[in-house]
């Protein structure tokens, strides 16, 4: 890999996480797998050659266990689901280059080579453990077999992470209080030998990794904590007979099968493998992008970033495999500011988004620029509703179709002119901030550039007023409405990645050949076609009337489905099977467009208690990933708060640095720790508020 700008000369490819292949996808799944096909689309628009690879992840207990509950075989109930995902991916605009998965000859083949190259090379070991068994069923009880206490934050943990908690990936016999989830009765642990990978040996490669590392900071920084506490070796097999085999076993690991999160990020080596195969190497070939210098990006979800930051790495590495250059990890959504539950039935589902009418690119496009990408998403249908109607019907559509239905009534399609320097010059920076947007893994600068270009058009016609040119200054008219279809092309070039279906149909209104997908920025200055035909819109308005209806059918739905099952909030939040969010001091919110309607009186901006302080200590909590204790000097005493910047702040740099503290908010008691008060911070990033001049510690600010 390299760490040029892209495009770069080297082939790339973008993979999502791997859906697990046991149930239906909702938009919580999708925001992973639309911003990672955006993604390298738009790779793509900027002249880079990249393949968009994926799979479903066969394997694994989750898999395993729903097999048993329904009582088919698990290869005919991941088959099941893996189709319905081929279908369903395509229906939302997300186009695979190949799309495999993990039971498959390929990489089936490939993770036993990569898994011997390991064994060879010293870095697979035999260790004897303890394995939860239930005596009852008379077998031993691999990760979501069994449930329990996390031992590290005391949440409930099922298996091998602490999902409900403190997301930490657990080991074999690691989860106290177990009960197996066949019988419902207590376990027991035995000792059974189990193959371990050893981690532990590249602690200092993964330093320097995560260094080089580009993409989101949640993924770059996270995994440093796991680094700085000690490395664990991973137990590499389980006790089930669902999954690949551990290469040449002699006999005396019966019933044993490698990890799924051995075989998983496999898959993606295996599906650019199938690509290659496909197309053929002149094409696309996937050993220079995995044993070579290729460019590898991962768009993940923020509860599989260990996985894809330390495990699977140090794999590539001990097995001789070109790493990722970038990694960026995705927050949750949550509906109505709760988080998704499939067994309450909080979800928006694919099937239920495409049965109600609507346009995939409007999911995609409200998924892709409501945020940075690593922030938390809140999904409501009055929030859908805004962004469509404010920005995809209000600013994109009513440019695209005021302006080329001028052309077209006064004109018959592009006038002939020059485009004007100025308009020259203003999509030349928006090609800019689209290439910026890329580099920094942004997906909501890349939408934006698009809708803020749109902006331009529509304040640029509504300006020079053409309609009042055409009959005294018909010259001058013609260049106006010249530079609003050029506008409008380069509106459709940039905003490809994120709706390609209706830049496509802008295309074809415009009388352009072939596929917008296959244009490159560059091409946004090229002129358009002489004529084109009469234009129609391409967006329409979502109704109030309409949200109030899904949104009842939303809330009665929930209800139904609380009353009638589970009250547990089951912390399904992302294109993997686990999640739950960890309780930050902090929510990160970086939605500029969408200020609160309700305001305040100053009397109640007066009861906020606001002090300039400053930091004496920081330290990481143990056991939580995000948060952090600092004690807060502010003047007339020294407050003890947390707050979620463990991650995104160097805590040893914190000592002596001012910040703005909310001295009167209610106190909370987070991981056993109590929080008196909360500092202040903007963006995804956390960015501590300060003071620009020398105001006093404790001074308050008014």
């Amino acid at each position: 890999m390299s760490h040029d700008e892209f495009p770069t000369e080297n082939p790339a490819v973008v993979t999502c996480g791997l859906p697990y292949a046991n149930g239906d996808l909702h938009i919580g799944h999708l925001r992973g797998y639309i911003g990672a096909d955006a993604f390298s689309r738009a790779l793509e628009t900027i002249g880079q050659e990249t393949a968009y690879v994926c799979g479903s992840d066969m394997h694994g207990t989750p898999v395993a266990v729903n097999a048993d509950q329904q009582g088919v075989d698990p290869e005919e109930f991941a088959l099941e689901w893996h189709e319905q995902y081929e279908e369903t991916f395509p229906q939302f605009n997300v186009e695979f280059d190949n799309y495999g998965h993990t039971h498959d000859e390929t990489n089936t083949e490939l993770t036993q080579e990569i898994v011997r190259t390991l064994d060879e090379e010293g870095y697979i070991y035999e260790k004897e453990i303890q394995v939860a068994y239930d005596p009852e069923a008379d077998q031993y009880l691999p990760d979501r077999y069994v449930e329990g206490t996390c031992p590290y934050c005391g949440a409930k943990a099922r298996g091998d992470e602490c999902d409900e908690g403190c997301q930490r990936h657990l080991e074999p016999g690691e989860v106290e209080d177990p009960t197996s989830t066949i019988t419902g009765n207590s376990a027991e642990y035995r000792e059974r030998t189990h193959k371990f990978f050893e981690v532990s040996e590249f602690a200092d490669f993964l330093t320097d990794f995560l260094d080089g590392l580009e993409g989101t900071s949640n993924a770059r920084n996270q995994p440093r904590q796991w680094i700085e506490d000690g490395l664990q070796d991973w137990c590499i097999t389980r006790d089930m007979d669902w999954g690949i085999d551990y290469p040449g076993e002699d006999g005396d690991g019966d019933d044993l099968v490698l990890y799924v999160w051995v075989d998983a990020p496999i898959e993606y080596i295996a599906s650019s493998k199938q690509y290659s195969e496909r197309v053929g190497t002149d094409e696309f070939d996937w050993e220079q992008v995995w044993k070579g210098d290729g460019e590898i990006m991962h768009i993940i979800g923020r509860d599989i970033i260990q996985h894809h930051t330390i495990f699977w790495p140090a794999m590539l590495e001990g097995a001789g495999y070109n790493k990722p250059r970038g990694i960026a990890a995705t927050g949750f959504i949550t509906i109505n500011g709760k988080g998704l539950s499939t067994s309450r039935n909080r979800a928006i589902w694919a099937k239920e988004y495409l049965d109600e009418g609507f346009h995939p690119d409007l999911l995609r496009y409200y998924l892709t620029t409501t945020g940075g990408l690593q922030q938390d998403v809140d999904f409501s249908w009055e929030a859908f509703q805004e962004r469509v109607n404010g920005e995809l019907v209000g600013t994109v559509g009513n440019f695209w179709y005021r302006s080329l239905l001028f052309a077209y009534r006064n004109y018959e399609g592009t006038p002939d002119a020059d485009v004007s320097a100025a308009v020259r010059e203003r999509i030349e920076g928006a090609i800019g901030d689209v290439r910026e947007s890329v580099n920094d893994y942004d997906l909501r600068g890349i939408g934006q550039a698009a809708t803020q270009l749109a902006q331009f058009g529509n304040e640029y016609i509504q300006r020079n007023e053409p309609w009042k040119l055409t009959d005294d200054e018909p010259e001058k008219a013609a260049q106006v409405i010249r530079d609003c279809v050029q506008i409008a092309k380069a509106v459709g070039v940039l905003l490809e990645p994120i709706t390609p279906d209706k830049a496509q149909a802008l295309w074809e209104q415009l009388g352009e050949d072939g596929a917008v997908a296959d244009a490159h920025l560059e091409d946004a200055l090229e002129a358009p076609p002489r004529t084109f035909e009469e234009p129609g819109e391409l967006f329409g308005k979502i109704e109030d009337e309409r949200v109030a209806e899904l949104t009842e059918k939303l809330e009665e739905r929930v209800e139904a489905a609380s009353d009638d099952g589970d009250e547990s909030d089951d912390g399904e939040t992302e294109n993997d099977d686990t999640g739950a969010d960890e309780a930050e001091g902090m929510t990160d919110t970086d939605d500029l467009e969408s200020l609160s309607d309700e305001r305040i009186s100053f009397d109640d901006f007066q009861d906020l208690d606001v002090r300039v302080g400053r930091i004496e200590s920081a330290d990481g909590i143990e056991g939580a990933d995000d948060l952090a204790r600092l004690e807060v000097d502010i003047g007339f005493e020294t407050r003890q708060v947390v707050a979620g910047i463990k991650q995104l702040h160097d805590l040893d740099e914190l000592p002596g640095e001012k910040c703005v503290l909310l001295a009167n908010m209610e106190k909370a008691e987070l991981f056993g720790v109590e929080s008196n008060g909360m500092i202040l911070a903007a963006g995804e990033e956390a960015d501590l508020l300060t003071t620009h001049g020398d105001a006093a510690v404790g001074e308050k600010i008014r």
